[in-house]
């Protein structure tokens, strides 16, 4: 311890007269002062910034990328148009352009070029003594890359500061080339492209590997301000820009001045507009329905989650099909326009001021064209005998008073004389630079088409377009079925000892409702009465007394149970609910007739079949079979027998009812009110539909495979003229979308579940027939095919007795067939139909016979 306070006090013996001197002093005094202060600049300025291990995790935001059904890409949910790569898939021509226009010493500094920081603060300084203007940036790549982390535009210096800060830890943190790779993929370089790879598509239609040097170039010029360099606009300051780059990359060695002299002199060879994807933007309405569901499932935005849509970075397969999503697009349109067609011209009392950028506003205004070579133009001027229009891409043309000759919808002249400037119209590309009115359809409409056995949706057109009107009417439009609906009625009364063969009177039918409101009475469309006919020919005729008379036999309770079952919707127990009078939507409607189609098993309707995240992982799968069972993944064989998938689905419906139904609807394609489908030559079931009014028009059918429905009506129900039926209107749009969309599938027949009994029987009488066979050559043939469950086939025919009544003989028949069965014996499985005792009828003509359809020989799964 002596030694100790010995060497101590000669210490302070030596020091102490130095440090009393008064500059020394001074300069400790200033020097702990600054010291103090730079530390507290630090620690106030590094608060909440970026830590080591957050910059290291950092994954840059990215828009989700959507597929259809076998996985080519066909749509993009973005706000920034991004696509990331690493650093080796960048070519050397595009670094070198980059740092040669950015920041040359990039691979030498720190994150700080010191030169450059000390002339942008004098020059900060003195444009904030003379009120200049804004001072000139010294930032590195690496400040860039932090203010780009940071998302602070502001001009202060505390931003600069904490940029500084965060570039010195991006540097001990990441690696050069990592800090270059998120530069290269986080820059804004105008047309909504982040990154270079997103604005190489965006300017000139390439990947970054097919990029030559004048347009790596020219894409190294954008960071700083790209509208001050834009192609178009600013032409000679971005050629001349670019060769500055041009230049540097010479003077830093990366090119020769051959390569220099050469791609200065090249144009910029930019396009005008940058598609600049790889996929179609195509579904309008079916992708706005997948991005609602994926936005309830992950959120929107990068602070709802990791995986959110317009950030994560999703892959996302869906069940589109491009080819029935095109043909339902374009033959709804054709229907709806052909429809709305020969009303006039509809003024869409939409107008914008042309003194500006007239250009700019068209295009930000919200009308869907529909088709291809239908534009939106607004009117520049008119004189008398033609008009100039404008399109949103600045373009120009004329439109002739000849080929605006319509008269205005609601009177008021023809469409040409309310021209005015400022109005926006529609008009056709007839080529040549002639352009003919068009009117955007006031009648809306919506399609689905969905598969049988999985029911993943397969199209959907929700209106003529989703631009300015995203209303779905596919999925949102609650409108009458009218007799579209029919088939649920029939259906439960086959489940409750009806056969296609049974007679229903067509006759005047009422129901007393009370002495306030006396008598309801139900008419058929025509107004006219067949008297008895089978519940075949009721159906495939579309009469609505039988299908009334059927469902107060049955009991509404019944009915309405099936329909809730089904998925169509809850109705109380009204008789007028059996035509339809209930409100549903197409995509319930489809869904129901795919059950039937399906033997009754339940099917739910999907539009995702399954989400990844940005790094491969499965977030979402329709099918969990893998989830439930818990051995999909098992690491090795536990000896067990194979695991069987559970059954995703239950048997709603009697399984031969429903079949019984199909093999019904097929007749009202070949003989009934859908006959405009019969020439598609394929096995196809459907019913049309037509409400009071009528106001809604409707087809749903389709094939073992596929089912799809259609509506027309206005969004504000009103008449659609007393010409337009289901038959008309609607199945012509369903035939135009199955000739595009099914030519490529195979015909395959309806196959009958095991138990399904085929008899051949008389098509207006329903009673059986012997010695004659049905023949493919006439639809209308009077012997037919008709499938009967157990039991409940017609055992002997009666001969016609003078005087006798045909009804009276056919109601006994019915009846005493159905005291004949048991209810329990209707979901028996049974043999086929006896053998074929001698005939009494006289045989008819067959000239190709029919064999019975085809029929499943074990029960149904």
């Amino acid at each position: 311890m002596p030694d100790l306070v010995t060497f101590n006090q000669r210490v302070h013996d030596r020091i102490d007269p130095f440090f009393a001197r008064r500059g020394v002093k001074l300069i400790s005094i200033v020097g702990a002062a600054l010291f103090a202060l730079f530390a507290a600049v630090w620690l106030y300025f590094a608060t909440g910034l970026p830590s080591a291990d957050t910059l290291l995790a950092y994954q840059p935001p990215l828009p989700s990328k959507v597929r259809d059904h076998d996985g080519n890409p066909v749509q993009n949910f973005a706000r920034e148009r991004r696509v990331n790569l690493a650093y080796d898939e960048f070519p050397p021509v595009v670094v070198q352009a980059f740092i040669s226009a950015e920041d040359k010493t990039f691979f030498r500094h720190g994150g700080i070029d010191y030169a450059g920081l000390v002339g942008a603060v004098g020059d900060y300084a003195l444009k904030t003594v003379t009120g200049g203007g804004r001072a000139r940036g010294g930032s590195t790549i690496t400040q860039q890359v932090a203010k780009s982390l940071l998302q602070d535009s502001s001009y202060n210096i505390g931003r600069k500061i904490r940029e500084a800060i965060l570039a010195f830890r991006l540097e001990s943190t990441l690696s050069k080339e990592q800090i270059l790779e998120l530069y290269l993929n986080q820059s804004f370089l105008g047309r909504n492209a982040y990154g270079v790879q997103a604005a190489s598509r965006a300017y000139f239609d390439k990947d970054v590997d097919d990029l030559t040097l004048s347009e790596a170039a020219y894409l190294a010029v954008l960071p700083k301000a790209p509208s001050n360099y834009d192609p178009v606009r600013q032409t000679q300051r971005a050629l001349d820009r670019r060769n500055y780059v041009l230049s540097e990359m010479h003077g830093n060695g990366y090119i020769t001045e051959a390569q220099w002299r050469a791609a200065a002199s090249t144009p910029l060879g930019t396009i005008r507009y940058g598609g600049g994807e790889h996929f179609r933007d195509m579904g309008g309405y079916f992708m706005e329905e997948v991005r609602r569901d994926l936005l309830k499932r992950f959120g929107e935005t990068a602070e709802d989650g990791a995986n959110s849509v317009y950030a994560g970075g999703l892959w996302v397969r869906t069940s589109v099909v491009p080819v029935m999503q095109d043909a339902a697009a374009e033959a709804l349109r054709e229907g709806l326009a052909s429809f709305d067609g020969n009303r006039g011209w509809r003024d869409l009392g939409k107008s914008i001021e042309i003194d500006g950028d007239w250009a700019g506003l068209l295009d930000r205004t919200p009308i869907g064209t529909g088709f291809p070579d239908w534009r939106k133009a607004v009117i520049l001027s008119k004189d008398g005998g033609s008009a100039e229009i404008g399109f949103a891409n600045g373009d120009k043309g004329t439109i002739s008073a000849s080929a605006a000759s319509v008269p205005k919808r609601g009177g008021g002249g023809s469409a040409f004389s309310n021209f005015r400037p400022g109005m926006i119209i529609v008009v056709k590309d007839q080529g040549n630079g002639s352009y003919a009115l068009r009117s955007i359809p006031e009648i809306g409409g919506g399609f689905l088409a969905e598969e049988v056995h999985t029911g993943r949706i397969l199209a959907m057109q929700g209106g003529f377009d989703v631009i300015g009107s995203s209303y779905n009417r596919a999925t949102q439009a609650l409108r009458q079925p009218g007799s579209s609906f029919k088939p649920i009625v029939y259906e439960t009364a086959l489940e409750n000892g009806m056969t296609p063969a049974s007679i229903v009177v067509d006759a005047p039918f009422c129901v007393w409702q009370g002495a306030g409101l006396g008598n309801k009475c139900f008419t058929n469309f025509d107004h006219r009465y067949s008297g008895p006919k089978t519940m075949r020919w009721g159906v495939e005729q579309s009469r609505n007394l039988m299908t009334i008379r059927a469902a107060s036999e049955v009991g509404m309770a019944k009915v309405t149970d099936t329909a809730r079952k089904l998925g169509v919707g809850d109705y109380p127990n009204y008789l007028s609910i059996a035509l339809g009078a209930g409100d549903t939507t197409v995509a319930r409607l489809v869904n129901a007739y795919a059950i039937l189609a399906n033997q009754g098993r339940s099917v739910n309707p999907t539009m995702i079949d399954y989400v990844q995240d940005r790094n491969g992982k499965v977030i979402y799968r329709t099918d969990n079979r893998c989830e439930v069972m818990q051995t999909c993944n098992a690491p090795d064989w536990d000896g067990k027998a194979m695991p069987r998938p559970p059954v995703r689905t239950k048997q709603l419906l009697d399984p031969m009812a429903a079949f019984q139904m199909v093999h019904i609807l097929e007749g009202v394609v070949e003989r009934g009110t859908a006959t405009v489908l019969r020439d598609l030559d394929r096995p196809m079931f459907g019913k049309t539909g037509t409400t009071s009014g009528p106001t809604n028009v409707w087809f749903v059918g389709g094939t073992p495979d596929v089912v799809a429905g259609v509506y027309l009506g206005y969004d504000q129900p009103r008449p659609l003229g007393g010409w337009a039926q289901g038959g008309r209107v609607a199945a012509p749009i369903f035939k135009q979308w199955a000739k595009a969309s099914l030519k490529d599938y195979p015909k395959t027949p309806f196959v009958a579940p095991a138990g399904i009994r085929w008899v051949r029987v008389d098509r207006g009488s329903g009673r059986r027939v012997f010695g004659t066979f049905p023949t493919t050559v006439d639809p209308k043939s009077q012997v037919i095919w008709e499938a009967f469950q157990p039991q409940t086939e017609p055992r002997r025919s009666f001969r016609h007795r003078r005087g006798e009544d045909v009804a009276e003989v056919a109601a006994q028949q019915t009846a005493q067939q159905r005291r004949r069965r048991p209810a329990a014996v209707r979901r028996q499985q049974a043999p086929a139909a006896s053998a074929d005792q001698p005939a009494w009828m006289r045989p008819l003509p067959a000239p190709q016979p029919q064999p019975a359809p085809a029929q499943n020989t074990t029960a149904p799964l």
